[in-house]
């Protein structure tokens, strides 16, 4: 619709349309019965999708012209229709006749169809809708039908055999003219059940029984019978149906045929003779051996057979049909299977040998695979006079191929699930193992947070007291102490943090060749002169996006192990490279395929075991003396390089040496340069009004980042918990950036009130300050823009520059 150049249109464009014409369009086009409306003073002929068959070649000129002159062939027919919908009235009509022209030529049609009013905002009549189907083909349907069954009787009564149809219950309505003639029954006589007073006494009973037993079946049925004729003789007659089907399925009766087979008996018992005598040469032979005649019908069937098929010769001789008939007349999925589809009887009218598989219908109704050879028995003169068919059961040699071909198949799968299945298990128990070291650990914590608070409040209460005294050449001994035991402390946590994989990571790009260049001379300082160090940067190495601070610390972590394994000196290689994994490379070090970049610390020092490679990241675990190292180095290492995105792999050899690597993400950019810190009386000053809102639950923590900000010439608004910083945030006071800590108390996080406040102040910047984000706080780690994230502790230097550059940020 929306390409159609509705300028010609008595609808006019789309977009002036009143809402209850865009209603009206919006339901049609969402059905998938077809529709159309006509609207406006001259009904504007509207359409979906389901009624373009409808309109045959008028589609697409149709959309949006006038109703008239879309079906004037019809308009005198539907017209009284269009003037009662017009008046309100709605109407229904059923296989209704028009003559349309849509392709060319008048066509004959009937449609069954509804026409409403269709009404505007104010309730006035304003066009109509229409619901509608095309009945042509089943009207023509029900009249060929009727047609069809009048043709069927006049053909019957002049077939060369006599026809008979039933109803469900089994009752014959209905026999030809033949029937009649032969037996020299009346009509009154033989239908119903009065056909079987026609049957021989002899066959009467049991054919009664088969075709009834049949009916309740409703299945297909053959029966062989002899009956009477008007003359008092009998002949055998095959009598053959198959079940009447209506059109949703059901069973409707049978129609049937009843077929002269005396003259063909008469040769079937001595072809019986010539099979007996066969029978005494194969019945001791373990293949399955059918003989078939010129007709296909099975003349003889050994032993084995019988045993294949589940039926005696007697049975199949007794059926007079084809072996196809008794063995291969359906298929798995229970549709017919032709006779002349069948390559075991293509041999007799080819002339030729055929081979092959088949599935064979047992007497109990399974099917069964047989492998077959069917060969032409030929005269003297060459001719095909029957057929020879040898056939086994394969049903286990197919099971078995498919079996092994299955075993084939599915056994690399099943081989990766074991192992999968295998590393899951181990995973969990190390991760078992984790949690019960978390536990232990908490003993050690409060020891060593306790000394740290002893130093730093230790230092402050000497600060005071010097500071009352007057005495203060001191006081930058006491700041000294405290300000060491807090960094030792803050050094702590960002182990604990990394250990739990829950540290607050701010990766940046990264020229790791010139981090590691940097670190270069204060490794070499902490290792000793008895260490030899060598760098190895690769040329044209890939930034890393990374947390560079942490990754010094992995660094200086790894070379410290170095040292430590290396108790007589030795050397400690620092080695840069670019990498690209392939599928296998990453699967092999459990990661996504891509580039990487490595940095790897190889020493030649003492090696590691299997057994410990296999626990050297487990957290506590170490393999020196007692004091000398608290188990956390590794697991931290292995935290935060996964937690970035990467890897570490440890490769070593007992007596040689090991080499750490980590496998780094890739940055496609270049890493910006470094500055200073600036001091905080060089800190960039608040402009004019600028003001700024703090949301800490800590006092002594707000007090400082007011101060600070107060310092700097802004204007500083605290409040202690998230209810209460919205309160001030959905205000109309001037807020130029929000700093809040992510855990607060009140019910709301600082995630949590930032987003609240943004949806009133869409523009509003946000500096999270947090010890120990919680992933759910800040999005899973992803930040909006106007976002940041500066960690606990931090120096004031780093948040007045950190405030102005927000501020500052468009």
């Amino acid at each position: 619709m929306r390409e159609l150049d509705w300028s010609r249109s008595p609808l006019g464009s789309p977009a002036a349309w009143p809402s209850w014409l865009r209603s009206a369009v919006s339901l049609m086009q969402g059905s998938g019965f077809p529709m159309f409306l006509a609207a406006g003073p001259e009904f504007g002929f509207l359409y979906n999708d389901a009624y373009i068959d409808i309109l045959g070649d008028k589609h697409p000129a149709a959309m949006g012209a006038r109703f008239q002159d879309v079906w004037p062939e019809i308009w005198s027919d539907i017209a009284p229709f269009i003037d009662k919908a017009m008046h309100g009235e709605a109407t229904w009509v059923e296989n209704h006749p028009l003559t349309m022209r849509r392709r060319g030529y008048d066509e004959r049609t009937w449609f069954t169809f509804s026409y409403s009013p269709l009404k505007d905002e104010e309730g006035g009549i304003a066009g109509l809708f229409c619901a509608c189907t095309e009945t042509t083909g089943r009207v023509r349907a029900e009249a060929a039908l009727r047609e069809g069954e009048t043709r069927f009787r006049n053909m019957a009564d002049h077939a060369p055999v006599m026809m008979w149809m039933t109803d469900v219950d089994g009752s014959c309505f209905y026999l030809s003219r033949r029937w009649y003639e032969f037996t020299g029954q009346t009509e009154a006589e033989a239908l119903g059940l009065g056909w079987l007073d026609a049957v021989h006494p002899d066959d009467r009973g049991w054919s009664g029984e088969t075709f009834l037993a049949a009916n309740a079946r409703q299945a297909p049925f053959r029966l062989e019978y002899r009956l009477r004729g008007a003359d008092g003789g009998y002949r055998w007659f095959i009598d053959a149906a198959q079940p009447r089907l209506g059109e949703d399925g059901g069973f409707l009766g049978y129609i049937g045929s009843v077929t002269d087979i005396h003259d063909r008996k008469a040769a079937e018992e001595r072809l019986i003779e010539t099979t007996r005598r066969l029978d005494a040469i194969l019945a001791n032979t373990s293949q399955a051996i059918f003989l078939m005649d010129e007709h296909q019908h099975c003349t003889y069937m050994n032993r084995a057979a019988e045993a294949l098929t589940g039926y005696e010769l007697g049975e199949v001789l007794a059926r007079d049909c084809t072996l196809h008939d008794v063995v291969h007349h359906t298929r798995p999925d229970g549709s017919p299977y032709p006779l002349c589809e069948c390559p075991i009887d293509q041999a007799f009218p080819e002339n030729e040998r055929e081979q092959g598989e088949e599935i064979f219908v047992h007497k109990e109704g399974s099917f069964y695979p047989v492998g077959f050879t069917a060969s032409p028995i030929r005269d003297e003169r060459g001719e095909p006079v029957g057929t020879v068919i040898e056939a086994r059961n394969i049903e286990e040699e197919i099971r078995a191929k498919t079996a092994l071909e299955a075993f084939n198949a599915t056994l690399e799968r099943r081989v990766e699930e074991e192992i999968a299945r295998r590393e899951s298990v181990e995973e969990a128990l190390r991760q078992s193992q984790k949690m019960e070291a978390v536990g232990q650990l908490t003993g050690g914590l409060a020891h060593d947070f306790n000394n740290l608070l002893t130093g730093i409040t230790g230092s402050l209460e000497l600060m005071q007291t010097r500071m009352g005294q007057g005495r203060l050449s001191d006081l930058d001994r006491y700041m000294a102490a405290a300000q060491g035991a807090a960094k030792r402390a803050a050094a702590l946590t960002h182990r604990l943090l990394a250990f739990s994989r829950r540290q607050t990571l701010d990766p940046k790009p990264t020229d790791v060749n010139a981090l590691v260049s940097g670190m270069e001379e204060l490794i070499r300082r902490t290792v000793g002169a008895s260490v030899h160090i060598e760098v190895v940067g690769s040329v044209g190495l890939w930034t890393a996006l990374i947390d560079p601070s942490q990754l010094e610390n992995a660094l200086l972590n790894l070379c410290i192990n170095a040292r430590d394994a290396m108790p007589g000196g030795g050397r400690i290689t620092i080695e840069t490279a670019n990498r690209w994994l392939d599928d296998r490379a990453a699967r092999e070090r459990d990661m996504p395929r891509g580039q990487y970049l490595s940095l790897c610390v190889t020493d030649t020092g003492t090696g590691m075991t299997p057994e410990v490679i296999a626990k050297a990241f487990d957290p506590f675990f170490t393999t020196k003396p007692i004091g000398q190292g608290t188990g956390l180095g590794l697991s931290m290492i292995y935290g935060f390089v996964r937690q970035s995105g990467g890897q570490v792999r440890i490769y070593s050899e007992v007596g040689q040496g090991t080499t750490v690597c980590l496998y780094l993400p890739r940055h496609h950019g270049e890493a910006p340069g470094t500055e200073g810190m600036p001091d905080l009386a060089g800190a960039p000053r608040a402009e004019q009004g600028e003001t700024v809102l703090v949301i800490d639950d800590e006092p002594s923590i707000r007090m400082l980042v007011t101060e600070v900000l107060e310092d700097l010439g802004y204007t500083a608004i605290e409040a202690a918990d998230g209810p209460s910083g919205l309160k001030v945030l959905q205000s109309d006071v001037r807020i130029d950036l929000l700093i809040t800590d992510v855990g607060l108390p009140g019910g709301m996080n600082g995630r949590q009130v930032a987003d609240a406040a943004r949806v009133t102040r869409p523009g509003l910047k946000v500096l999270f300050i947090t010890g120990y984000a919680e992933n759910a706080a800040v999005g899973n780690g992803y930040l909006d823009a106007g976002m940041q994230v500066l960690t606990k502790p931090f120096v004031m230097e780093a948040l007045a520059t950190r405030i102005r550059d927000m501020i500052e940020m468009p």
